[in-house]
Order: structure tokens, then sequence, then C-alpha cells
């Protein structure tokens, strides 16, 4: 279990994040237009997990924009923004930003992303929510870098996420 904060107060998520070197588990998430998606699609890509609570909150929706930003300039990498809130509303949210860079993927049917990336709040006001973290992964599943964001009102670390893609 990752000890961490929100606003300063103490919070715990169900587990830890996969660990760097292992092969990356298998997911299966909604998409926008109510599809399916597993990680295995994305086979033969690099794929950055930015996990977050809700894209309803500022600093989940910045790391959508940024991430987006950036995602435009990567070879070879998809930018899955995966949270627990409706795909109707993921979508709204993307519509209005103008956001075409990233994928927005939802796992509210069943959260079973949350519990097998162990990234779900165990207690606090936002449980069973997702925390915020990163997780880069290989052409070949191989999580490359993680990051589970000690303060879930501050943003990630996009230059390391980042550069985990290009070693």
């Amino acid at each position: 279990m990752a000890s961490i904060t929100l606003k300063g107060s103490s919070v715990h998520t169900i587990g830890s994040l996969p660990t760097i070197g292992e092969k990356a588990p298998e997911f299966e998430l909604t998409k926008n237009d109510l599809s399916t998606v597993k990680l295995s699609d994305y086979e033969g890509s690099k794929v950055v997990l930015n996990i977050f609570p809700s894209v309803d909150t500022g600093t989940c929706a910045q790391s959508v924009r940024q991430f987006n930003k950036e995602a435009a300039e990567l070879d070879n990498t998809i930018v899955l923004c995966i949270s627990k809130d409706l795909p109707f509303a993921q979508a709204r949210f993307c519509g209005a930003e103008g956001i075409d860079n990233v994928e927005m993927l939802s796992d509210f049917r069943d959260g079973n992303f949350g519990k097998t990336y162990h990234a779900d709040f165990s207690d606090g006001p936002l449980a069973p929510l997702h925390s915020r973290a990163v997780v880069v992964i290989s052409e070949n599943r191989t999580v490359l870098y993680t990051e589970q964001v000690a303060e879930i009102t501050d943003e990630p670390n996009y230059k390391a996420a980042l550069e985990a893609l290009m070693n």
C-alpha cells in the first residue's frame, strides 16, 4: 500500500504500482464510444498510463492537457488517460479542450484496472477513485517507469515520465 496525502492529510492506496522491469498487467477499459480496449491492443507501441481521480478537477485536467501537448511530439507512443469518469464526461472534456493526442479510457464498469494496478484509494474522501499515478510501458509490455504522486493535488513529473520513453 502506498501512503500519500490529500491536501496534507494521509490517505492510502490498495497497494503499490507495478514494479519496473516486470510485465505490465493486462487490462480492459472503456473508450468514449463505449467499445472495449485492452493493453494488448497497443502492443508494439510505447504506452504512457496517466492515471487520476477525475477529469473534473483542475490538476487532473491539467495532466491531460500537458500529456496531450507532449504526446504530439512522441514517436510510436500512445498516452492513455485513465479514470473512473463516465466515457461521456471524458468525451465532453476532450471536445471542449481540443484534446486529440491522447486517448481517454474509463474504468467505470468494474474498476478492475484500479485494482490490478493498485491505483485505487483504500481510504479517505476519494475512495475508491484512482490515485494520481503514471506508468510507462515499453513496446513489449515491460514497465519502464512508475510514479505514485505523493500529494494528490500535485501534477506528475512529466519530464521523468517522458525521459523513460527515450531510454
